[in-house]
């Protein structure tokens, strides 16, 4: 087992991708409302740009921030050495662009969803007329089904590194990581329990 496996902030964010059928289910549900307002293929454009751009620019220029769950994140200064090395990782241009690949594969599905829509219009949670509340549920649904897409891919590719990379990476410049990385949430000392976040697991 390579050592940085036993960060538990990695597997907490891979197993996000759970969370991704949900989303993807309710991305369905908002397409399935009423008849199109608008051309199909700009339909598909506003939902699929609001879904895809903000978590790709994101994953592009300030990779998402593992050390956090839900509202709470690590403050950066109480990173340890190896936690620093796995920032390093999620800013490598091999994740830029496997970023790239998980958006283009997202548009795909999308169109899909899009195609099957009406076969899911029995079950949608608004009425016929409510096509553009159905558009906006489609396309928050969708960049959630993004983010918990991007998030553990990203997570994946650097579990897969060899340890000999892992070793070779750089830790990330504590100073620098605010501006580096996205960090939502109120920033504390520490999230986990003491005996998983104390010792240097890395």
């Amino acid at each position: 087992m390579r050592s940085f496996w036993s960060e538990p902030f990695l597997w907490i964010h891979l197993a996000g991708v759970a969370a991704l059928p949900i989303f993807l289910g309710l991305c369905l549900l908002g397409l399935a409302v009423g008849a199109p307002l608008l051309p199909v293929w700009l339909e598909v454009f506003l939902v699929g740009a609001a879904g895809i751009a903000p978590v790709l620019w994101m994953q592009w220029f300030r990779p998402f921030y593992i050390f956090s769950i839900l509202v709470v994140a690590v403050k950066p200064q109480k990173l340890t050495d190896g936690q620093q090395r796995l920032l390093t990782g999620f800013k490598s241009p091999l994740n830029q662009g496997l970023a790239l690949f998980v958006a283009v594969v997202l548009a795909v599905i999308l169109w899909q969803l899009y195609r099957f829509a009406p076969l899911a219009a029995a079950v949608t949670p608004f009425p016929p007329q409510w096509r553009l509340a159905g558009l906006l549920l489609a396309a928050f649904a969708f960049l959630a089904s993004n983010l918990f897409l991007q998030v553990p891919a990203s997570v994946m590719a650097l579990l897969l590194t060899p340890e000999s990379e892992f070793a070779a990476i750089q830790p990330h410049v504590l100073e620098k990581v605010g501006q580096d990385f996205t960090i939502a949430g109120w920033q504390v000392d520490r999230i986990l329990p003491a005996f998983a976040t104390e010792r240097d697991r890395i």
